[in-house]
């Protein structure tokens, strides 16, 4: 099966750490969010790839190339952005002619059996129960559990089942003619063409679609999010059992993910912390934060925090002689 995996965002809500680099490759959790993405379909035995990519582009093929050399790997520039159906319309001809495809959006890591997805016998469109439907695509289902229509982004939903940027297609022919009819016939949503409004136009042609529940759904699209996907990923039992004793004088609190190449030394680190390969960390407590590449940080105390790659920060030194009934606050 080919998978076609949309990367072309600017990823604003993330900036400052957009500005040089795409959101798909922010790190989380020992990895980047397309790793963990890439990963997961590759344990699901899936070697073909397409990536739709636009700004900042030529680091996300460099990156695939390097990093994942063995797998077959097409990229499709999308340019101008005009939204997730316009990138899939630009990429049409990489996929049209495939008995069935995987759509995986680039900035959001989910747990599921992707084999059993494979195998459905109709289209499948991930979901999850989530508290603000209207933040999100969502689906409404009837009583013989197909699809009956989706939204992107009510103002008044009707369900509170999110789609979590997971689609396997049947027939993508036919998602390609839908494709061409809301472009040619101008159909925006929030003035962009939307994967939603093609798949609509689909079901109310008779194609048949099933929801499917993902175990975890990691939408790392904000700050928030994704330190709390860069803590839920590092809860796993691979990250507690980790030996960082050649660090000197250092406290490691797990769960912790620590890059290759970095120095540590009088620091307190974690819990919930992940730090990319070749930084320096002295004299610094650091919790529940991401920490890029070839960083250095000093005197430094950070808690939900992210710091990009190759950033520097150098906090203040103390050397404190206090009293009896003595309060000192240095801010929250």
């Amino acid at each position: 099966m080919k998978v076609v995996i949309p990367v072309a965002g600017v990823g604003s809500r993330l900036r400052p750490h957009t500005h040089t680099q795409p959101k798909s490759l922010v790190p989380v959790a020992d990895n980047t969010i397309l790793g963990h993405i890439i990963e997961r379909l590759l344990e699901a035995g899936i070697q073909d790839f397409v990536f739709i990519i636009g700004y900042l582009g030529e680091k996300i093929e460099n990156y695939v190339r390097q990093k994942y050399p063995n797998i077959k790997s097409e990229f499709v520039v999308q340019e101008p952005r005009e939204g997730l159906g316009h990138a899939l319309w630009v990429a049409r001809e990489t996929y049209r002619t495939e008995s069935s495809i995987l759509i995986m959006l680039g900035d959001a890591i989910v747990d599921v059996d992707f084999e059993a997805v494979i195998q459905a016998p109709h289209s499948v469109l991930g979901v999850k129960k989530v508290s603000k439907p209207s933040l999100f695509g969502v689906t409404e289902v009837g009583s013989d559990e197909f699809i009956t229509k989706l939204v992107e982004k009510p103002m008044i939903p009707k369900s509170n089942f999110a789609l979590v940027g997971l689609y396997k297609i049947i027939q993508p022919d036919k998602l390609v003619e839908s494709l061409e009819y809301i472009i040619q016939a101008d159909i925006r949503t929030q003035n962009e063409y939307h994967l939603t409004d093609a798949l609509m136009h689909m079901i109310r042609n008779g194609e048949k679609m099933t929801t499917w529940g993902v175990d975890n759904w990691f939408d790392c699209g904000r700050k928030e999010t994704l330190l709390e996907a860069n803590a839920t990923l590092l809860s796993r039992p691979e990250f507690r059992k980790r030996d960082y004793s050649q660090f000197p004088n250092t406290i490691i609190i797990p769960p912790v993910s620590i890059g290759e190449n970095c120095q540590v030394a009088n620091s307190i680190i974690g819990p919930y912390v992940a730090i990319g390969d070749n930084t320096i960390i002295t004299s610094s407590i650091l919790s529940n934060s991401i920490i890029g590449s070839f960083s250095e940080l000093q005197y430094a105390v950070m808690r939900d925090s992210i710091i990009g790659s190759d950033a520097s920060f150098k906090g203040l030194s103390h050397s404190l002689n206090i009293g009896d009934s003595t309060e000192i606050n240095f801010g929250q």
